[in-house]
Parts: structure tokens; C-alpha cells; sequence
């Protein structure tokens, strides 16, 4: 055959190909949204799993959903902001743990002292209320957070982070039941935690305390905060980017001429001419004119500024709206998250009944009881070391005052308290932690300034 028969049959299965293919319509575009992330899936051979247990299948898709969610915690302002505040009200200047006699029990003053002073020890040397924020940091961003406990023989309790990545199923356990990302509970019991993997090694579970979030009770990890608004988190990015960027383009150009009539050769003549007309001026074309220039244009020449047609008001109400699909995923109002107060003020919004402050309560208390719990980890350590008799815990509780998140009308709450005092029904001790004093400080203050 000639090549050039060759070359036109060739020519011709291309062009059929190339019709071919873009008509093709793939099958599984349906299931992408707008950011090219698939859906996750609602059932699998038949079954529909239920709850949060069904939108991470294995650890390499979990690994995958923590690194999009802690890019968007480095990376994005409005992600960053929202976290911070999280952690303002949830932790702020730090929770108060006092030790107190159990109720309908008598116990010496001496083993409250001593308890007291063992869980003064144990936030002193951890630095616990900057590990507080951490915690919650890390809840938000990775969706949970491990603390492993080293007991001293000295009776000191010292905690330290495990990364999330550390928890890891080994290659040879990834079959055996009740054994999967990182972690070895019972068979027929997924909330009973047997043991950690950390770094391919068993941890025992006393030793570990995982905190997690935005999952069931029997799912094994947790989710990231960001997890269901990632996507709106990235739009707004790139909207915010490109708002900026075309606002700063047509800010730039100050205005264009337009020739009417003029050939290519008359307009370059005519920038030719502008440009050594115009003293200090090193830009083809760049004219400059004072404030309040008053322009005639001769026949055939108009002048047009597209610095007048930036509409950047229709920008901001998308933007808007996809910053309150994110706010309302936080249940926070919209300035806590996004900085402008335009919309709503601290004093309407921090009300007894108000959802952020019900959301922020919910925070508090499981916050709290998960503090209160590795607290009494803390204690039983003291108790093998010696330093604590054993039982102590019949005898004492731990008492967790977290920062307030009403708005206080402190005069107010002042005369309710006196009252509560005066009646014998509120202890000093409780009136001064409520002031943020320490009662037993203010006491030794008292007695210097008065001998």
C-alpha cells in the first residue's frame, strides 16, 4: 500500500478516535464532588453500615483524611481561627483541680493536703494547661489524641503525646480478630481496649488514655473536626485567592485607550509618542495624571477604566456563605469563626441558652471527665509508690472547675453568692475558687498584711 494511503487510513482512525473519546462519558464522574474527592460509600456487598463506623474503611484511607484536615489546620486562616477559639473557651486560662473529703465520709485534712499536693506536682511538671490546649488542638485537627502515662517510682506521673500515625496495625496481626488500625480490643466488644501498637510494638491499654471525637462508641478512631467541611474550606481558599488576584489586576491598570480607527501602526506610533512625552517614565505606554485630570478625548479615541467594574460585593456574599456552612458545622457563631463581629455581638451570643455556649458546656464536661480520669491514674500511681495510702480514692474526689463561658454580670452573681454564704450553704473555700483566688494563699496573705 502507499504510504500516502497509509498515512490518510491513519489519519482518519485518529479523527474517529478522537470523536470517540470525548464522547465518552465516565460512569463514575456522578460520584465526584466539586473538588475531585469521592463520595464515601453507604453500602458495600449488599449492607449498609451504619453511623460514622462506614466513612474510613482502613488505615491508609484514615492516614489520607488526616493529612487533608492538618494541611487545612497549618495552612488555612479561617481553619486556624476557628480552632484557636475552640480552644479559648474550652480550655482558656486553664481548668482547676482541687481535691475535697468525699461526700457522707470523714477524712483527715492531711490526705486531702497530700492528695492536693500530688496533683499539683503532676500539672506543674507536665505543663498540663499548655498540654490541655494541645489536647484540644489535636482532637480537632487529627480527630483524636494519645497520652501514654510513665508512673516513677517517686510517685510522679508523667504523660507524653503518641502520634496518630504511631497507632498502627503490624503487617503479620492485620488478620487476626479484633485487631485493626492500631489497636486490640475484644472480639465481641470494640469498646473494651485490650492494647495499643505503637510503632509495631504492644502497649498496654492502662497505659494509654485515646481521646477521640466525631465518631460512635464503637468506632476505633476518631475524625478530624474539618472532616465534613474540607471541601468548603478549600473553596474558600481558592475564592478568597482569586478575588484578591483579579481585584489586584484591575486595580493595576489604571486605564485602557481604545483606538477606534487607528491601524496597529498608529496605535504603536501614538504609545511611542506618549512614552517620550512623559518625563521619568520608563514603561511603554505609561502615562501619568495628576489627581483630578479632566481627559479629552479627540475623535476615535475612548478611554475606559476597568477598575470601575470590579464588583466585589457578589464575591462576598458566596464567601459568606460558605463561611456560615462552616461556622454551623462548629455550632459557633459566625464572628467567633470568621473574626467579623458585623453580624452579631459578644453579649447576644454568650447567653445561658445560646448554642454555642450548650456546644462549648458538652465540650467542657467530656473534656473534664476525660482529665478526671487520667487524674486518678495519676493518684493510683502515687498510691504504688507510697506516697498516698491505699483507698484514698473512698475518700476523696477530684473537684474540676473549668473557665465560665457566660457572660457574667459579676455584681450580681457577688450579692448571690453573699447570700448562699451568710445562709451556710457556700464555703469560703468554694467563694474564693470561684473568684480565681486561691483560698488558702489569700489566708497566709491576710495573716502577713495583718501581723
Amino acid at each position: 500500500m502507499p504510504k500516502n494511503s497509509m498515512h490518510q487510513l491513519e489519519a482518519r482512525v485518529s479523527e474517529a478516535c478522537d470523536l470517540l473519546w470525548d464522547s465518552l462519558v465516565d460512569p463514575r464522574e456522578a460520584f465526584l464532588d466539586g473538588d475531585g474527592q469521592w463520595w464515601p460509600e453507604v453500602s458495600v456487598d449488599g449492607q449498609s453500615p451504619s453511623g460514622t463506623a462506614s466513612l474510613v474503611r482502613d488505615e491508609t484511607q484514615l492516614a489520607e483524611v488526616r493529612r487533608q484536615c492538618r494541611l487545612l489546620a497549618a495552612t488555612n486562616e479561617f481553619a486556624i481561627n476557628g480552632m484557636e477559639n475552640r480552644i479559648s473557651y474550652l480550655v482558656g486560662p486553664g481548668h482547676q483541680y482541687l481535691a475535697t473529703v468525699r461526700k457522707g465520709v470523714d477524712a483527715p485534712a492531711t490526705l486531702v493536703m497530700e492528695v492536693q499536693n500530688v496533683l499539683d506536682e503532676f500539672t506543674h511538671e507536665n505543663r498540663w494547661q499548655s498540654r490541655q490546649q494541645e489536647i484540644v488542638r489535636r482532637m480537632d485537627r487529627d480527630g483524636e489524641a494519645f497520652l501514654r502515662v510513665f508512673p516513677a517510682p517517686d510517685g510522679l506521673t508523667r504523660v507524653r503525646f503518641i502520634e496518630p500515625e504511631q497507632i498502627t496495625t503490624p503487617g503479620e496481626l492485620k488478620r487476626t480478630p479484633g485487631v485493626s488500625f492500631g489497636i486490640q480490643t475484644e472480639v465481641d466488644d470494640v469498646e473494651t481496649v485490650l492494647g495499643y501498637y505503637v510503632d509495631g510494638r504492644p502497649v498496654p491499654a492502662e497505659e494509654v488514655q485515646h481521646r477521640k471525637a466525631n465518631v460512635d462508641g464503637n468506632v476505633k478512631r476518631g475524625l478530624p473536626l474539618y472532616f465534613a467541611v474540607r471541601s468548603n474550606l478549600r473553596r474558600v481558599e481558592k475564592l478568597l485567592r482569586n478575588m484578591s488576584v483579579v481585584a489586584e489586576i484591575q486595580s493595576a491598570i489604571a486605564l485602557i485607550r481604545k483606538h477606534r480607527s487607528a491601524t496597529r501602526n498608529g496605535v504603536e506610533q501614538f504609545v511611542a509618542d506618549q512614552t517620550s512625552a512623559t518625563p521619568g517614565s520608563n514603561a511603554p505606554g505609561v502615562t501619568k495624571y495628576a489627581p483630578g485630570t479632566i481627559l479629552d478625548a479627540p475623535a476615535g479615541l475612548e478611554y475606559d477604566f476597568p477598575a470601575a467594574g470590579i464588583d466585589a460585593a457578589s464575591f462576598v456574599t458566596v464567601l459568606q456563605a460558605e463561611l456560615r456552612a462552616i461556622a454551623a458545622r462548629l455550632v459557633m457563631p459566625e464572628f467567633m469563626f470568621t473574626s467579623d463581629a458585623s453580624n452579631a455581638n459578644y453579649a447576644s451570643t454568650l447567653v445561658a441558652e445560646g448554642p454555642a455556649v450548650k456546644m462549648f458546656e458538652r465540650l467542657q464536661a467530656t473534656l473534664m471527665q476525660d482529665d478526671c480520669t487520667l487524674l486518678w491514674r495519676v493518684i493510683a500511681g502515687a498510691v504504688s509508690a507510697g506516697r498516698l495510702p491505699a483507698g484514698v480514692r473512698e475518700l476523696v474526689e477530684i473537684q474540676i472547675i473549668p473557665p465560665s463561658l457566660r457572660v457574667r454580670d459579676q455584681l450580681r452573681e457577688c450579692q448571690v453568692e453573699r447570700v448562699a454564704f451568710e445562709k451556710g450553704i457556700l464555703s469560703p473555700q468554694t467563694w474564693s475558687q470561684r473568684l480565681g483566688f486561691d483560698y488558702e494563699q489569700e489566708q497566709k496573705n491576710i495573716a502577713v498584711a495583718g501581723g
